[in-house]
């Protein structure tokens, strides 16, 4: 295992939520914390929306396409992060997992970009506070 904490983060697709999680978490945390994202049933590209959110806030997502989860990748993990209540991840020894079931604002009728600056702002809220309690373990 490595001094350097690390987390994955899942969701269905990684095309919305993992990838905007592991973003806001580079950003934070730069090289301090190894991040990756991943999806269930990986779709095809990133969430324009998603992207755009994360630009607001100086996060770049260009360059990022959806993955499968690598078992590998997985085992080596200190945390794996499921976002949503749709993404099952099957638990192995190693990690340590937790499920964020981040809000819904089209469950509001808030849709479209304001929708995604919610959901980007309650992640953004639970990534520092993962990131706190990664370098608090592992300083």
């Amino acid at each position: 295992m490595s001094d350097t904490p690390s987390v994955l983060f899942v969701c269905v697709k990684n095309g919305g939520k993992s990838q905007m999680a592991a973003g806001l978490m580079r950003k934070v945390a730069g090289d301090s914390i190894e991040v990756h994202s991943a999806g269930t049933k990986p779709g095809s590209s990133v969430n324009a929306l998603s992207a755009e959110s994360l630009l607001e806030v100086g996060v770049d997502l260009s360059g990022e396409a959806p993955k499968p989860i690598d078992p590998a990748l997985l085992a080596r993990m200190d945390y794996v992060v499921t976002l949503g209540s749709e993404a099952n991840v099957e638990p192995v020894d190693g990690p340590t997992f937790e499920n964020w079931n981040t809000d819904e604002p089209s469950e509001r009728g808030i849709d479209g970009m304001d929708r995604m600056r919610l959901v980007r702002d309650d992640i953004a809220a639970r990534v520092e506070e993962l990131a706190s309690r990664l370098r608090g373990t592992n300083a």
